[in-house]
């Protein structure tokens, strides 16, 4: 990681970390709602996956045999979670990071895949113009939530503490921050059971000043 101060969620999701999996519904109920939402997020046998906030691995391990023979790269900030995540021995490549300050490559992945993690990046645009620059030309960000966005804000406003106030945007704002990133949405569904975006990189971007560069750095 770089210079810039950590996250204080980070030592909230380690501490939650050894019962994460214990809170919601059971992971048999949310990989079966994967498996229906399937043909929605499009994703296919042999793409490059970056998963964003794999949190205990739970979700990793079944994106892995999806895009089989394809490969998934996990990033979380929590050690704690990673631990969980890697002790499961999915074949995928764990890393932690932070995607609000550190670097993820550029023109590597065909998805970048957000379950229930936009709402803890302290920095959304950051975040979106690190994740776009990961992408290769025509790669998408998918953004998953298994409820609405307003039940999601509820959520993390009951919860208090480092996720007090941790919102997932409203559809003017994500139309700004995608229109800042260099992303077009091809599908934004927000009802109660629901939220996903779906949102294209666009082709080799002139103005790199999309991805918080100057241009011609």
């Amino acid at each position: 990681m770089n210079s810039i101060d950590p996250d204080p969620r980070i030592a909230f999701f380690d501490q939650h970390a050894p019962a994460w999996d214990s809170y919601g519904p059971p992971a048999e109920a949310v990989l079966e709602r994967l498996d229906t939402l399937c043909p929605l997020l499009g994703l296919q046998a042999g793409e490059r996956i970056l998963e964003v906030g794999c949190g205990t691995g739970r979700v990793t391990a079944w994106l892995a045999r999806i895009v089989k023979p394809g490969r998934v790269t996990a990033l979380d900030f929590s050690p704690r979670m990673l631990e969980i995540a890697r002790a499961r021995g999915v074949d995928a490549d764990f890393h932690c990071l932070d995607v609000c300050s550190d670097d993820l490559g550029e023109d590597r992945y065909d998805v970048a895949f957000c379950m229930h993690v936009v709402p803890h990046l302290r920095d959304h645009l950051q975040a979106l113009r690190r994740l776009t620059r990961a992408l290769k030309p025509g790669g998408r960000l998918i953004v998953l939530h298994l409820i609405g966005r307003e039940r999601v804000n509820a959520i993390h406003a009951h919860s208090g503490g480092a996720v007090a106030g941790d919102r997932l945007p409203d559809p003017d704002h994500w139309r700004s921050l995608t229109n800042a990133c260099g992303l077009s949405i091809s599908r934004l569904d927000d009802r109660d059971d629901l939220f996903l975006l779906v949102g294209m990189r666009l082709g080799m971007l002139a103005n790199r000043a999309c991805y918080g560069q100057p241009a011609g750095g």
